[in-house]
């Protein structure tokens, strides 16, 4: 049907099915949780493997889109590129113009506006990308927004995108978060997300902190494989404090 196929006709039952396409490609990519906590944000993404020739610092799924603001995303690679060097333009732009760094709702909005004028004319197909920005607001607080392939954005306080057990996770995250959790508290609750979808630990993962101020850091690996060492020896002592009541 050409409903099917034409990005501007919807089907009978009102869907836009080349943007519901573009939903399935974040479906497919690799996982990115975001979680905000008090005077921070933590992005984490879940690394592929790569190719045992490859360097692995060509390959980033979290980007500085501006001094104050980062980007994840979950999806196709070459889109995000795309998406992320129109973002970085505009960054550049507002500080031009406004003499003052952009709001991550800012950046958020035009990233999300440029989606959606994908999604109604001819000869273009939607981005298949969704992504986590993590920035300031205009009080300085960090923030956490997301955007989608259709061009929808919100705010959120802990949030998944991408890889088919993105549902279950936003479920375990809603178990999990509090509003007051520290800056530590996030980054285990960040890790303990992945690890339901990681096999090798610290070497596939991929976490940065946005505090306040705007300064942000990324984790090196043995910073991420103390964090999971500890939450593996927490299981293993609530195993065998289980144990150990069973056989009382």
């Amino acid at each position: 049907m050409s409903y099917d196929r034409a990005i501007t006709v919807f089907s009978p039952d009102g869907h836009l099915f080349q943007v519901e396409y573009a939903m399935e490609a974040v479906r497919r990519g690799s996982t990115a949780v975001g979680i905000k906590g008090k005077g921070c944000v933590v992005l984490a993404v879940e690394r592929r493997a790569l190719a045992k020739l490859q360097d692995s610092r060509t390959i980033r799924k979290i980007c500085a889109v501006d001094e104050t603001t980062l980007l994840a995303f979950a999806g196709l690679h070459a889109d995000a590129r795309v998406l992320i060097s129109k973002c970085r333009v505009e960054a550049q732009s507002f500080r031009l113009t406004m003499e003052d760094a952009p709001t991550v709702e800012y950046l958020a909005r035009y990233l999300a506006k440029t989606q959606q004028s994908y999604t109604q004319r001819g000869g273009v197909r939607p981005f298949g990308i969704a992504s986590l920005l993590a920035g300031l607001d205009e009080t300085g607080q960090p923030r956490l927004v997301q955007t989608d392939p259709a061009g929808t954005h919100s705010r959120w306080n802990a949030q998944v995108i991408g890889g088919r057990n993105a549902k279950s996770l936003r479920e375990f995250l809603e178990k999990q978060y509090t509003i007051d959790m520290d800056e530590q508290a996030c980054l285990q609750l960040a890790v303990q997300a992945l690890l339901e979808v990681v096999d090798s630990g610290a070497k596939t993962m991929e976490i940065c902190v946005l505090r306040e101020g705007g300064t942000h850091e990324f984790l090196p690996e043995d910073s991420i494989d103390a964090i999971v060492k500890t939450l593996e020896a927490e299981q293993e002592e609530k195993r065998g404090g289980t144990s150990s009541s069973g056989d009382e």
